[in-house]
């Protein structure tokens, strides 16, 4: 069990609630401005999906990186993977890859039945139930097949485009079945916030990633650049909620505690010189966690700032 676990990468599971909670509260603060109501049910099940398609996703690298040998010129220093350890057979972790592809399907399904199907909206029905399948594809297409895009150098695009733009625009959608071109921001924030994660991740594998050919956008940009695209992904994401806090205009209605969000300047930017002052990238390992938990505060900031306060 704990084998199961560790390959489930606990620590990789508050980026992936981050942008559920800030596109479903920034839809409940709109919703209830009208008078409104806001149905948890939808909230809590949203963040049952987005859970089950991250441990599919971490299970099916697992699985990938395991089977084509990755895994062996992995450092010390990186989080141990448990097919390419021996701990779980690749056979058990397919499984496992199937077992959460068809739980992530049906928990899919549940939500958008709850948020479309009982309003007989069946047009957004089908379609939210195809994007659900392109996430589930997406999960397991990073390192699974003949030509996983992670190999490619394609993986922070995906991960800007699901965790960020899909999550937030997604979730918001399912409570108030309407879109709205300011979302792009705070998604724009919180894709560019995961895929700095992704990027760090790569910039600590670079070597390991240079033997097995796993060619990475880290490893293409090499690691000076490296590490100027991931300043620039940590730098931008509060500037671009508190752009949408200011369009909103929510400090002429009083509501100054919605910038509460903003005091993470002040870590973000003690963050970034840490990692700026890193020359060995074996190092950089412990800084993933940190801007996981990080991108879950300032989530949960927003939330707490425009609907309880």
């Amino acid at each position: 069990m704990i084998d199961w676990i560790k390959a489930a990468r606990l620590r990789t599971l508050p980026l992936s609630m981050s942008g559920i909670i800030v596109g479903s509260f920034i839809a409940r603060w709109r919703i209830m401005e009208e008078g409104g109501t806001w149905d948890w049910r939808i909230f809590a099940l949203a963040m049952l999906v987005t859970l089950l398609y991250q441990i599919l996703s971490n299970f099916a690298n697992d699985y990938g990186d395991g089977i084509k040998g990755t895994d062996e010129f992995r450092s010390h220093e990186a989080e141990q993977r448990a097919v390419g350890s021996g701990r779980i057979t690749a056979h058990q972790m397919r499984n496992a890859v199937i077992l959460f592809a068809a739980l992530s399907l049906v928990a899919t399904v549940a939500l958008l039945y709850l948020a479309f199907f009982r309003e007989n909206l069946m047009n957004e029905f089908y379609i939210f139930v195809g994007l659900g399948i392109a996430c589930i594809l997406a999960a397991v297409g990073y390192t699974v097949g003949k030509k996983p895009y992670g190999y490619m150098g394609l993986g922070d695009l995906f991960v800007f485009f699901f965790f960020g733009i899909v999550a937030v625009c997604g979730s918001y959608f399912l409570f108030t079945k309407t879109f709205h071109w300011d979302m792009l921001l705070p998604a724009t924030a919180i894709g560019m916030l995961s895929a700095a994660v992704l990027n760090l991740n790569n910039m600590r594998d670079m070597e390991s990633d240079a033997l097995s050919g796993k060619k990475t956008l880290a490893l293409k940009m090499g690691y000076r650049y490296a590490m100027v695209y991931e300043i620039v992904l940590l730098q931008l994401p509060l500037l671009l909620v508190l752009v949408f806090m200011m369009m909103n205009e929510l400090q002429n209605s009083g509501n100054y505690y919605a910038y509460i969000f903003f005091i993470l300047m002040f870590p973000m930017m003690a963050l970034r010189r840490r990692i700026m002052q890193v020359k060995d990238p074996k190092e950089l390992d412990p800084f993933l966690k940190q801007i996981g938990i990080l991108t879950l505060v300032m989530s949960i900031l927003i939330a707490f700032g425009l609907n309880y306060f």
